[in-house]
């Protein structure tokens, strides 16, 4: 075995900026050049070079008002009446028992459509589009609805 055969059991150090002439990146300017702007400290990280051209940052539009950072609703979990051709008919169809089912997760929030149609009777207490009360009850049966 020789010396050159040796596995390399040593981790060299990242060479650290500006921490003296010793680390072999330190020094006088530190890798910054010689002198102008660029090379003090504290230039801000939007700094553009001049006044006459607008700045970006000038450019983009505000955002204005608070809570902005808030999560957004989600968006609802959509059901259509084919969906409950296995719903047992004693049972109302409410978000508790969609959630007990397994249907959807705690605190969703439900939207039933109209497609398909219902062999059975069911009692339904969700939000629904603004078409499907006239697919199930007719139009003489709905409030505000015209003829």
């Amino acid at each position: 075995m020789t010396l050159e055969k040796l596995a390399k059991t040593t981790l060299k150090p990242k060479k650290r900026l500006g921490r003296g002439y010793g680390s072999g990146k330190g020094g006088h300017t530190s890798g910054r050049g010689q002198k102008g702007q660029k090379t003090r400290s504290k230039l801000p990280l939007y700094f553009e070079g001049t006044k006459m051209r607008k700045s970006i940052i000038r450019r983009l539009p505000m955002l204005r008002g608070k809570l902005r950072f808030k999560a957004k609703p989600g968006k609802p979990v959509i059901f259509n009446l084919k969906d409950f051709a296995d719903w047992p008919k004693e049972t109302p169809v409410t978000v508790e028992s969609l959630v007990k089912a397994g249907w959807v997760a705690q605190g969703a929030s439900v939207k039933l459509l109209g497609e398909g149609e219902l062999k059975e009777k069911l009692k339904f207490d969700l939000p629904m589009s603004k078409g499907l009360p006239l697919l199930m009850f007719g139009r003489s049966k709905t409030s505000g609805a015209s003829s």
